[in-house]
């Protein structure tokens, strides 16, 4: 025997109830069927709304009356052929003549009991299965339809009826005896009592009355047809990368159930359970899909944890006090209180001092709960023995279930790790002593956020989404994701990185969006569907997201960006940037931005600040965490000036030479911003900074290599025509040089607590003195590295390599999300 349910979305449309068929079709060659159907989709509630507006006095219930008439009359006449129709339809007719008869009672009396409200609601249950058996017996399959009210037997708590247990079992034995058909099509959900009053077994009541079927005949399998896979790791709704499991134990699917996984429900697996049933869910749209198999005991043990679900809206109810402490009975009154109001507890929890008890509930139970409790210890309120009684609402719960999670340490540990990275707040946590069940209280509008970072930690085999926004599209920013564009399925493959483009806008549009916008088709995107760019908009949005492992990414060279810097990190949202303008402003900023960072475990990474793709900053912080003391730094920091005085001979006059670099587009299309120095001065700050000194970018000495005469030039080309009158100085200087043998490095230095940033000669055994084309080279003495410094060189500037450490920056944020004390 086999036990086959199919829940409305299975049968709500007559392409649906063709595919029913058809799946039974497959079963019934094999084994005798018990088919339990639900409801068609949305018909329950159409019941209630007719039967609580008949008791209104309002006509308009006929409307709805007529809709479900029209919608089943619909159905029969495309699944049926037409010299079939009439014995279905006059059937039907006969039921829906009742339903029609009793809403007419309910609305001259204006009155509706639980009692009429249970038989009215079975109508739905009662119209699919008349109709799924006839349509099963016109195809030529043996079907007969049952009126399980007959069989099902329970107490008189209408609206969610306890079962009589022995009567209803041997009801259903015998009446599978006296039946030939090879299929007998049950209605879910009702059942009666012993006077034969109709009841309805509650929420879930179909499922339920599938296992009790199950259960009774001690079937080889239940089969819980729905409109998904199976089991689903989470809410696909919530997690989009969200699958089927394969198989789940009894328990795991309870505990999922009752924090709202929807697929099943708690009751409907107690009776299975207790005769050692499998239940199979399967997905009437797609039929070849293995689905889940849930069992007691479950074998194959992949994965730490089986699945997540959450409660998205409940409110907890506290009650503290230091008169608490020791007393026996506090917890039994309140939990008496609140069950005496019928009130449902989700979650419990209590301080192991007693000086705090905590509850979740429905939100809708909040007041009357608040009033029961203070009505209940009225007189240790008054006698300050308890302080107060506190409602916090918009909280979500959330469940993490595996039975694998018992006795392996440190689980609970990831997944409050995980969700500390990405700044959400745990407001209460509660966990068996089973250890199959992690549940924990957050913020509702976290709730999303949290169930996609866990989902990446525990199910995605290591594999993190990283969610980026980017402001400033131009060469830095465009070749930054062309490349991450080129490299996606190398870092998914080898660092198991997946990058999502949720956020994207330049001087003139932005785009936000919750799907990934295309990495090959930003561009067009961007014009076709953004909207005019507003910073503060642009964050405000992206905050409002609130996505987890979120990255902004600065490719400005603008000072209007980092102001939202703050905010952004507040949010625990890390920021990767190549602007240096964050970093050379005050040290007060400087100091402020790596605090918020810490605070809010995030990470502020900033590497190509100096150097490009180069490892400096990253290399400097690493010493000082380690415990180096970072004693004296020089370099040439400037790929424009490197390649000047690499080049520069005096053959060719300096300012042509100035001229031939703007034109290979090594120089600011201003030149004099390369040869004030002042970026090289903001370059070695932050690198002092980084180093752990406290540092004003007016305290740097700066030799500004633009001739006076040349600074207040009106345009560039007087501004070349002043340089030339200069060139026979600069001449002198490299003379100078290489009559001493040696040559001119444009060289940022700090030591004992000065920034000197000047022209210098250096000799054959300088560092420097091989430096060639663009490069930068630096040059970090420390108490490690005393007689022999540590040098670092390479290409200090290019799309291709600052991307790159973007690039390098923007995985470091995937695998470690906090950083040193520094806050990098």
């Amino acid at each position: 025997m086999r036990i086959l349910k199919f829940g409305g979305s299975s049968v709500g449309t007559p392409d649906a109830l063709q595919k029913v068929v058809n799946i039974i079709e497959t079963r019934q060659k094999k084994d005798r069927l018990v088919v339990v159907v639900s409801a068609f989709r949305g018909v329950t509630d159409q019941l209630i709304d007719m039967a609580a507006l008949a008791a209104k006095g309002d006509q308009s219930y006929l409307s709805i009356l007529n809709g479900i008439e029209e919608r089943h009359y619909k159905t029969i006449n495309e699944l049926f052929p037409a010299s079939k129709r009439s014995e279905v339809i006059t059937s039907f007719k006969m039921m829906l003549n009742e339903l029609d008869d009793v809403l007419q009672g309910v609305y001259l009396i204006r009155e509706l009991t639980k009692k009429t409200l249970d038989f009215i609601v079975g109508f739905g249950e009662r119209f699919s299965a008349l109709i799924l058996s006839r349509l099963l017996v016109s195809k030529g399959i043996s079907a007969v339809f049952s009126d399980t009210r007959k069989l099902i037997k329970t107490d008189n708590n209408f609206g969610s009826a306890r079962i009589i247990t022995a009567i209803t079992f041997q009801n259903i034995r015998e009446f599978i005896e006296e039946t030939d058909s090879d299929i007998i099509v049950a209605t879910g959900f009702i059942s009666s009592t012993m006077d034969d009053e109709s009841t309805t077994l509650g929420r879930g009541g179909s499922d339920y009355t599938a296992s009790i079927f199950g259960a009774a005949l001690l079937a080889e399998v239940i089969e819980i047809w729905t409109d998904v896979d199976g089991l689903m790791t989470a809410d696909p709704r919530k997690v989009k990368n969200a699958f089927s499991v394969d198989f789940a134990s009894y328990e795991e699917a309870m505990e999922l159930s009752h924090f709202g996984a929807k697929v099943i429900y708690p009751p409907t697996i107690q009776p299975a359970l207790k005769s050692a049933i499998p239940i199979l869910i399967k997905n009437t749209f797609k039929p070849e899909h293995p689905g889940t198999w849930i069992k007691r005991e479950v074998k194959e043990k992949n994965g730490i944890i089986r699945g997540m679900s959450s409660i998205e809206h409940v409110s907890l109810i506290t009650i503290k006090g230091s008169g608490m402490i020791g007393v026996s009975g506090v917890s039994a009154r309140m939990f008496g209180a609140l069950a005496k109001e019928n009130i449902n507890i989700i979650l419990i929890t209590q301080s192991s001092s007693e000086h705090t008890i905590t509850v979740a509930i429905l939100p809708g139970d909040a007041a009357t709960a608040k009033k029961t409790i203070a009505e209940e210890f009225s007189e240790e309120i008054s006698a300050d023995i308890i302080d107060e009684i506190r409602v916090e609402r918009d909280l979500s719960v959330i469940a993490v279930v595996g039975d694998n999670m018992r006795q392996i340490p440190g689980i609970a540990g990831r997944v409050f790790n995980a969700l500390g990275r990405n700044g959400i707040n745990i407001v209460a946590i509660a966990q068996g002593s089973s250890e199959r069940n992690i549940s924990f209280v957050v913020d509702r509008k976290n709730e999303k956020k949290a169930m996609n970072t866990l989902h990446d930690a525990f199910f995605l085999s290591g594999v993190k989404t990283m969610n980026l926004f980017l402001v400033g599209t131009g060469l830095i920013g465009s070749t930054l994701l062309k490349i991450i564009s080129e490299q996606e399925k190398e870092l998914y493959k080898e660092y198991q990185i997946d990058l999502n483009l949720k956020g994207v806008a330049n001087s003139k549009q932005m785009l936000l969006s919750d799907e990934a916008i295309p990495l090959d088709d930003w561009n067009s995107r961007l014009s076709d569907k953004g909207k005019a760019t507003d910073l503060k908009d642009f964050v405000a949005e992206m905050r409002s997201m609130n996505l987890p492992n979120s990255v902004f990414i600065d490719c400005t060279a603008s000072a209007d960006i980092y102001p939202f810097y703050d905010e952004i990190l507040t949010a625990s949202i890390s920021v990767v940037t190549p602007n240096k303008k964050a970093n050379s402003t005050t040290q007060k900023i400087f100091t402020r931005l790596h605090q918020t960072a810490r605070k809010h475990n995030c990470a502020y990474r900033y590497e190509t600040n100096v150097g490009a793709g180069l490892p400096i900053i990253g290399t400097i912080n690493e010493m000082v965490t380690t415990g180096d003391s970072i004693e004296k730094i020089e370099g040439v920091l400037s790929g424009t000036l490197s390649y000047l005085f690499n080049t520069y001979d005096g053959s060719v006059p300096f300012s042509e030479l100035v001229k031939q670099a703007r034109d290979k587009g090594y120089t600011e299309p201003d030149p004099r911003e390369d040869l004030n120095g002042h970026d090289v001065g903001r370059k070695l700050l932050i690198l002092a900074r980084v180093s752990g000194y406290e540092l004003e970018f007016d305290d740097i000495d700066i030799q500004n290599l633009v001739p006076e005469n040349a600074r207040d030039a009106d345009n560039i080309e007087q501004f070349f025509e002043l340089l030339e009158e200069s060139d026979n100085e600069f001449a002198a200087l490299a003379k100078k040089a290489t009559d001493a043998e040696k040559k001119l490095c444009y060289i940022a230095r700090f030591e004992d607590n000065k920034a000197v940033v000047k022209l210098e000669q250096v000799d054959i055994r300088h560092p420097f003195y091989n430096l060639s084309g663009t490069d930068n080279i630096l040059a970090i003495y420390s108490s490690h590295y005393d007689e022999n410094p540590l040098v670092v060189k390479g290409p200090g500037a290019g799309a291709y390599v600052t991307s790159a450490g973007i690039i390098s920056d923007i995985l470091r944020v995937a695998n470690t999300k906090a950083y040193s004390n520094a806050g990098y």
